[in-house]
């Protein structure tokens, strides 16, 4: 029987829409976005749950050009340092577009901020639910954008404590997101990576157990 607290059907194809198309985006236009359309993503990220109402999100706009080239300069040294340990696949993620740094209306990077040890509601045996809610809040992010047609994309290819010099950030915080946002092109068709056939996405029932964690094979 549904829900008498169900949406109507209209308003959860949606939904399930945007959670389908989203995506990880790379490529992006250089076109402005409209006014107040930052402030509003950012906003729905700031309704995301979070353990203990802790609100573990920081966000950091970047505005100068130079500290932009920096952290793309971050980005690629991370790139060609991650790729040392690809082997026979070192050649094949190179030719990945990994970041559009130089492109992207707005350069946002996301972060934990200090003092984190005081909060204990839900972090006392699982500290790191604090990572979990800001990844919330950029997923948040990443549905609004889709919907309002704007791309996002997550770099996580960085050093943290580097990335954190460079923006002046306190010692107890870490930087865990360099996010893209802007216009776009157009939408991949599916996931890049699936594109670009670095790999292929599981099902479901891959990852669904029941009572315990099934025996090895």
């Amino acid at each position: 029987m549904k829900s008498q607290h169900s949406y109507q059907d209209s308003e959860k194809q949606a939904i399930y829409k945007v959670i389908k198309e989203r995506r990880d985006m790379r490529h992006f236009s250089p076109q402005p976005l409209e006014e107040g359309l930052l402030l509003k993503l950012l906003t729905v990220a700031n309704q995301a749950p979070s353990v203990g109402l802790m609100q573990p999100w920081r966000f950091i706009r970047v505005t100068s050009q130079q500290l932009r080239s920096d952290i793309q300069q971050l980005v690629a040294s991370e790139r060609t340092a991650t790729a040392d340990l690809l082997d026979e696949r070192k050649s094949e993620f190179l030719k990945l577009k990994v970041e559009g740094i130089a492109e992207c209306a707005e350069l946002i990077v996301v972060a934990l901020p200090d003092g984190r040890e005081k909060h204990v509601f839900g972090r006392r045996t699982m500290p790191d639910m604090d990572l979990a809610s800001v990844s919330c809040a950029i997923q948040n992010m990443w549905l609004a954008a889709r919907a309002e047609g704007i791309g996002l994309g997550w770099v996580s290819l960085f050093e943290p404590v580097q990335l954190a010099n460079l923006l002046n950030m306190p010692a107890d915080s870490r930087p865990i997101a360099i996010l893209c946002i802007g216009h776009v092109e157009k939408f991949y068709e599916k996931p890049m990576l699936i594109e670009q056939k670095w790999g292929e996405a599981a099902p479901i029932e891959t990852f669904l157990f029941e009572n315990s964690w099934p025996e090895k094979v």
